[in-house]
């Protein structure tokens, strides 16, 4: 896995702001986040031996967060620190129906180089897959691409938050993941996906699965829940109607708990 790490801030409101709208909020809580680190989660949860390949700041929430994944059983031996810079924050509002708008800011992330990624060579050779997401500079997530296809690595790009990725980028996913809206995208560069639907579910190719019926208390860590597990059933060696169904069933899960990951806030 390689990816981001974030401290989450969480705010509940009735319905979310229009432009230049102001609303209350009925809750703050912070809580750990990160598309990285929540698809990690979301691996080790599923079964599969899972590393973690990222960046954390030069504070205390990061080096908290950092021992609360090894806790978890993830291996955070290639999660680095960042000198004189803050772990990833994101900004999340969720609105009475459970959906979400999300601001994130890089921090540590961004700062994510190539050198980490040959630090953990070995790790990257070992893996059946690597997971990648778009929260860490692009020319990382292409050379850790890069490097993987040469070791034999499979590798799996959830095209998120959508920031246009290369086709060179493209051209090294198998699959490229990505939801509905970032799907339209992605078919105007000619490039075919797995695409999760949400409350219908998700397809890839010619196969395609329902999700299961919920009342969703927040979908902050539904896509990332699904990722995380698709790329678990795939290092297994699962067929693709048999890893959606286990994707599509834990990003459902994923809705009936408040934040991107099952447990107390930080």
């Amino acid at each position: 896995m390689v990816g981001s790490l974030n401290i989450d801030l969480a705010v509940r409101v009735q319905a979310h702001p229009g432009p230049g709208e102001t609303v209350l909020g009925s809750s703050l809580e912070r809580r750990y986040g990160g598309k990285g680190a929540n698809q990690a989660i979301a691996a080790a949860r599923a079964g599969a031996h899972t590393a973690l390949i990222g960046r954390i700041g030069e504070d205390r929430p990061g080096h908290d967060y950092r021992a609360m994944l090894h806790a978890r059983g993830i291996d955070c031996d290639h999660v680095g620190v960042t000198a004189g810079e803050l772990t990833g924050h994101a900004l999340i509002t969720v609105d009475d129906g459970g959906e979400n708008s999300i601001v994130v800011i890089a921090g540590a992330n961004a700062q994510l180089a190539p050198w980490d990624i040959d630090r953990a060579s070995d790790a990257i050779n070992d893996a059946d897959i690597m997971l990648l997401q778009l929260e860490i500079p692009e020319s990382t997530a292409l050379y850790a691409a890069r490097q993987a296809a040469a070791a034999g690595t499979r590798v799996l790009l959830n095209a998120s938050p959508w920031t246009a990725p290369s086709d060179r980028l493209l051209g090294l996913a198998d699959p490229v993941l990505v939801n509905e809206h970032e799907n339209i995208l992605l078919a105007g560069r000619g490039r075919s996906a797995c695409v999760t639907l949400g409350a219908k579910g998700a397809r890839w190719g010619d196969v395609a699965v329902p999700a299961p019926h919920i009342d969703p208390v927040d979908t902050t860590g539904a896509g990332d829940a699904f990722a995380g597990t698709l790329a678990a059933a795939l290092a297994w060696g699962a067929d693709p109607q048999v890893a959606l169904e286990a994707a599509a069933t834990a990003g459902a899960e994923a809705c009936m708990w408040p934040g991107a990951q099952p447990h107390r806030p930080c």
